[in-house]
């Protein structure tokens, strides 16, 4: 009986390319003991303002689901970042079409998508998360929602915005530029000083895209996900490419079964790589923090970097890139 037993425990691992003998040491691979050794905030591209907000929050004890959403709304409110919140560059019609997604220590998340005339679609999807028995809210309802729980209707397209979109409409030419239209979101990862994480990502999408298209931004386990046993991550770049591959899940999966941060985002590209066509003329991009406070990022095309803040200091780093 005891072989019998054996011999269908080695074909049931064997199926998962494990041993017996491998059992124990393969599950100690998972990082899912012990906290982080000290706070810390990361995020997608030269976001340094935005870390700084959120590490002012963390210093005071806040959770990180604060710090989260307190960085990235600075991001929101900055008329010069055309690529999130007020004053992003609109659709093919002017309008700007606003997505967002956050998610807490609790695998709690909540997101809004086609939110038009809100400032801060972050806070309004951390409501659906807290208020409704929901996740994602879209359109004309996550509206309705934002305006009963006392956010303001407001004008985002800017001048700026609308001069950049009458000059596209002279060609109505649509063709991602790498690292400049693809620009479009801001992913932030926090770990608090209890040693939780937090994740959020805002986006005003893709310059220019059809009426109504939704990319990987608000998305759970595509633009962003957290596991407060493994670690957190974060895409941006061109969203389809993201949500075809469930990246920022796949990303933490990886690092579940005992890779580096850094390892997992670039096998990550490189699964999209391998199986999506035409990857060389667009830019996709993975950030990601684990348990134990180690970074990690890659991308397609070189040009991607990401903001850092331990320690109360604050430092942008170049990643690495496939091509």
């Amino acid at each position: 009986m005891t072989n019998r037993r054996k011999f269908i425990a080695q074909a049931i691992l064997g199926g998962l390319g494990l041993s017996v003998g491998q059992q124990g040491k393969a599950a100690s691979r998972w990082p899912i003991s012990g906290l982080a050794s000290e706070p810390a905030v990361i995020s997608t591209w030269n976001n340094v303002a935005a870390n700084r907000k959120a590490w002012k929050v963390l210093k005071k004890g806040g959770r990180a689901l604060d710090a989260v959403e307190q960085g990235v709304r600075v991001a929101e409110a900055n008329p010069e970042d055309m690529s999130v919140g007020y004053g992003g560059r609109p659709d093919r019609d002017g309008k700007v079409t606003l997505d967002a997604c956050i998610m807490d220590e609790e695998g709690n998340c909540g997101s809004v998508c086609f939110l038009q005339d809100i400032k801060h679609p972050i806070s309004v999807a951390r409501l659906v998360m807290e208020k409704t028995p929901h996740v994602m809210l879209a359109g004309e309802g996550a509206l309705q929602f934002a305006l009963e729980n006392g956010f303001e209707r407001e004008n985002l397209l800017t001048e700026d915005a609308r001069k950049s979109w009458e000059e596209w409409k002279k060609e109505s030419h649509y063709q991602p530029v790498i690292n400049i239209e693809n620009h479009d979101t801001i992913g932030m990862l926090a770990i608090g000083q209890d040693g939780n994480l937090s994740g959020a990502c805002t986006t005003s999408g893709a310059a220019f895209k059809m009426h109504g298209r939704v990319g990987d931004s608000p998305i759970i386990g595509a633009g962003l996900y957290v596991d407060n046993e493994v670690g957190g991550a974060v895409a941006t770049g061109l969203g389809e490419a993201v949500i075809k591959t469930a990246g920022s899940f796949l990303v933490v999966e990886l690092m579940r079964q005992g890779m580096s941060p850094q390892a997992a985002c670039e096998e990550a590209v490189r699964r999209i790589t391998r199986k999506q066509k035409g990857y060389e003329d667009f830019q996709v991009a993975f950030l990601a923090i684990n348990r134990e406070g180690k970074a990690g990022a890659y991308s397609i095309h070189k040009g991607f970097m990401y903001a850092l803040s331990r320690q109360g200091g604050h430092e942008v780093v170049d990643a690495g890139h496939f091509i």
